[in-house]
């Protein structure tokens, strides 16, 4: 069971995002929490604007249409809530929230380049990862992601995941698995890229099984522009990022290497922390199944 924690303002870049969490928590018969930061002057976002849980699972055939609230826990064993909050500042009140009600796994908008004054346009995603030390999956707007909007189909066949000593990897390659097979998303593809030398590479062990296959690659250059060429290159579902934690989320591989990444990926990014642990199961109360 994951307790999925999805901030959002309502835009079609939200959108994007919004569906993949909600994949993530049915698949996993978990928990989806979807916040939405109602402060500020520039807040010019729909209050009735929270994303259809219900209508989209009936799009997904999951659901009858016109089914009741309760239908998404006692069908499919889903607990919802929507949640908005005031203040002075979005980050602060995302993780004041995160602090209260632990959550598992954060799915979140990147990329807002359309120059509406959405308060996820501001540097909110990054940090709220930073801090609150949870694995993130970052997805951008301008691409469909691994899950069908229409469908709820997933379509994650090909990972790459850059490696290297500090952090070492082993936090992301042990989650990798846990998150294919909550998805069914098997068999899956992972390559293991690591930017530098057979001097250089960590020594891993990979899981074994058939549901995922794994090969390792090596490449030279700047470390950002060599991942993002071959996230293009291999027609990558999601790249896959360990970070340094704490003090050195932004520097998680190299430099701003994580950072840059996030910002400038095609594809989903799932940032996991080299020092997090395991998020509690979260009991959710005062559900809406809207």
């Amino acid at each position: 069971m994951l307790h999925v924690f999805h901030p959002t303002d309502f835009s079609p870049a939200s959108d994007v995002a919004f569906v993949h969490a909600l994949k993530l928590a049915v698949a996993s018969a978990g928990s989806l929490t979807v916040f939405h930061y109602a402060g500020g002057d520039d807040d010019d976002s729909d209050p009735h604007g929270f994303p259809g849980v219900r209508d989209t699972l009936s799009r997904w055939g999951l659901l009858p249409p016109d089914s009741p609230r309760e239908a998404v826990a006692t069908t499919l064993g889903l607990r919802v809530r929507k949640v908005e909050v005031g203040g002075d500042d979005p980050t602060d009140a995302i993780l004041s929230y995160i602090d209260r009600h632990p959550a598992d796994l954060i799915v979140l908008a990147t990329h807002q380049r359309n120059g509406m004054a959405r308060w996820l346009y501001r540097e909110v995603a990054l940090p709220v990862a930073r801090e609150s030390q949870l694995p993130a999956l970052f997805v951008p707007p301008d691409a469909d992601g691994f899950v069908d909007p229409r469908t709820g189909e997933v379509r994650l066949h090909r990972v790459l995941m850059p490696i290297d000593r500090h952090p070492h990897p082993r936090p992301a390659i042990e989650l990798l698995p846990a998150l294919v097979g909550v998805l069914g998303a098997a068999p899956v593809g992972v390559e293991l890229l690591h930017v530098g030398t057979t001097a250089t590479i960590p020594r891993v062990q990979v899981p074994e099984g058939d549901a995922m296959t794994w090969t390792t690659q090596m490449a030279e250059g700047e470390p950002v522009e060599e991942i993002l060429k071959a996230e293009v290159g291999r027609a990558t579902d999601l790249l896959v990022l360990c970070t340094g934690g704490r003090r050195g989320f932004l520097d998680g591989l190299r430099g701003s290497t994580t950072e840059k990444i996030v910002r400038r990926a095609r594809c989903p990014v799932l940032t996991v922390p080299a020092d997090a642990a395991a998020g509690p199961e979260m009991e959710v109360s005062h559900e809406d199944h809207g």
